[in-house]
């Protein structure tokens, strides 16, 4: 199972001081950040997609070349990539370059987006969000997959013998994760293609998430890719910790009530308590995380949000200290306990690789013994061609 975290790159006024830092003061923490994750022994980073004030990361893959070039082992990737607005030709060239900086230390999340003005900036209208992800992905899925491509859909004009380049590094596509939080279009568009299922998991009751996870698992099934058990899961969520559960919750509520997403609605405690945003002690975090395999069965990735709502960097770093020193190392143990034999571990790079690598073997092998067959078939239709001249000298032979 893999542990990380995401970030949304909000610029946000620190309540607390009433300073906003600057657009290259919070570009440059996220990169902090994403160094600091893998310096405490996370697995994932990952980058949103935002066009929009009061956000930074309307860049992804350049944020994360520079990490990929700053790191060795953290897996980097989006926790939006948004499908319906960019290019497929451009997603798939610009991933597999990456995924050669980063010696395949790399996947996708995709995403529709709910910000509506940004639509038609990139020509598009959010009236259209769902057949825009599905038409698209469409295409992306083609062209990692086949080295020309002839194409013509609703939302973009033709290709006609088009070639991705470069091709995908080792000619596996980095993952796929299919993000949504309340479209159960976007659960089935995963199922369909296999691909892994990441449920935000912030805004939205349990209940909710589970009956998404539910509906996905039911439709990987139902599309042959394994049994529900099989589907590969991912969860989002938001924490803030202290050693002391009180001084957490002194010191996130003023975070908490101005907050882009959350300020200025429920109170903390009716949020903490109808949604999995967990504020509180690093035991509280473990046991609260723990929970959620309780209604989504064991899964593959967990991301947390660390940085929102106007955090100081300092602040920060100190969160994922705690992440990484005290509450991963748990999560992993207890995650790992009692875990069916049939669940898949997260992918990577080298695990799409050798089951590239098994399925080509097992292609070869078919081809071999339909080789074999059809060379049996000709010789047994050679013999019974023989056979009534080998009869008339001995009439025994028909007999047997």
């Amino acid at each position: 199972m893999q542990f990380g975290i995401f970030t949304v790159g909000d610029v946000t006024t620190d309540p607390t001081t009433g300073r906003t830092p600057s657009e290259h003061e919070r570009i440059k923490a996220t990169l902090a950040i994403a160094q600091k994750a893998e310096e405490v022994g996370l697995d994932v980073f990952a980058t949103g997609e935002h066009h929009n004030p009061p956000f930074i990361p309307s860049s992804p893959t350049t944020t994360l070349g520079y990490l990929a070039a700053k790191t060795e082992r953290i897996l980097l990737s989006t926790s939006t990539t948004l499908i319906t607005t960019n290019d497929p030709v451009k997603i798939a060239e610009d991933f597999s370059v990456l995924q050669h900086i980063a010696d395949g230390r790399v996947d996708i999340m995709l995403g529709r987006g709910n910000t509506g003005p940004v639509y038609p900036w990139f020509g598009e209208d959010i009236r259209q969000g769902i057949p825009l992800a599905i038409e698209k992905y469409a295409l992306l899925h083609r062209l990692w997959r086949e080295e020309v491509v002839d194409w013509q859909g609703q939302f973009r004009t033709p290709l006609q013998g088009f070639t991705a380049t470069p091709r995908p590094l080792d000619g596996v596509p980095p993952f796929v994760w299919h993000g949504s939080i309340r479209s159960p279009e976007i659960a089935e568009q995963a199922a369909f293609y296999g691909d892994g299922f990441f449920s935000n998991h912030i805004f939205w009751p349990a209940s909710h998430t589970a009956k998404m996870i539910a509906f996905y698992r039911q439709r990987f099934e139902h599309y042959g890719h394994g049994t529900a058990a099989q589907a590969i899961v991912g969860l989002g969520g938001q924490v803030f910790m202290r050693k002391n559960s009180q001084d957490a919750v002194r010191e996130f509520r003023p975070y908490f009530d101005n907050a882009p997403v959350y300020g200025h609605g429920p109170s903390l405690e009716e949020f903490t308590a109808e949604t999995p945003l967990t504020v509180g002690s690093p035991q509280q975090v473990i046991d609260r995380t723990l929970g959620f395999r309780d209604y989504v069965g064991d899964y593959q990735r967990q991301l947390f949000l660390m940085d929102h709502a106007g955090l100081p960097l300092k602040t920060v770093l100190e969160q994922l200290d705690l992440l990484g020193e005290e509450v991963v190392p748990v999560l992993r143990r207890e995650f790992a306990k009692n875990r069916p034999a049939e669940v898949p571990d997260a992918p990577t790079h080298a695990s799409l690789v050798a089951a590239a690598e098994r399925t080509a073997a097992s292609d070869t092998a078919a081809s071999d013994t339909a080789a074999s067959d059809t060379a049996g078939e000709r010789t047994e239709t050679a013999d019974a061609a023989d056979a009534p001249a080998a009869s008339a000298h001995n009439p025994s032979e028909v007999a047997r």
